[in-house]
């Protein structure tokens, strides 16, 4: 079973955004994180476009993982 993840993008300064991905438990409890930014970039969205094909390389990497 897949533990739902969560795409988070943070600003801990000013113009300065990083995404994480956040994985729970199977109770829905606990988020652990499961990859994140390198480095920083300028804006929400480059730093949501980045965290967005992050969780798509990730969902195809558990799916494959799942099919063996």
């Amino acid at each position: 079973m897949t533990h739902p993840i969560e795409l988070i993008i943070d600003e801990p300064a000013p113009g300065s955004f990083v995404w994480r991905l956040l994985e729970t438990d199977t109770d829905g409890a606990h988020p652990t994180v499961l990859r994140c930014a390198f480095d920083p970039v300028e804006s929400y969205e480059l730093a949501l476009a980045s965290g967005q094909r992050a969780l798509r390389s990730e969902m195809r990497a558990q799916a494959t993982t799942e099919g063996h």
